[in-house]
């Protein structure tokens, strides 16, 4: 699967992260929802870093399209609070 990072780059992460990356999506949703800003920046940097550290970046000459499109790097918790509602970013 592609996931890409706004503003950032592209990653192919293997079929086997998709539940991982469904966990951490939730979480970063769970915070939204509740409606506190504590523990966003955690939750959505974890998320980042799953997809940074379990995938592999796709070169700028490849041509991907994305399955999923994560918010960039700095992405705050208002901006997010449009983005993980509902089935979230990933469905399951």
């Amino acid at each position: 699967m592609i996931v890409r990072i706004s503003g950032e780059d592209q990653y192919r992460l293997a079929d086997s992260d998709a539940d991982k990356l469904k966990e951490l999506e939730d979480a970063v949703a769970a915070v939204v929802e509740s409606g506190r800003e504590d523990g966003f920046d955690e939750a959505y940097g974890a998320l980042l870093d799953f997809v940074r550290a379990s995938g592999t970046p796709i070169a700028d000459d490849e041509i991907e399209t994305s399955d999923h499109i994560l918010g960039p790097p700095d992405l705050t918790f208002h901006e997010a609070s449009t983005e993980f509602t509902g089935e979230g970013l990933i469905p399951d």
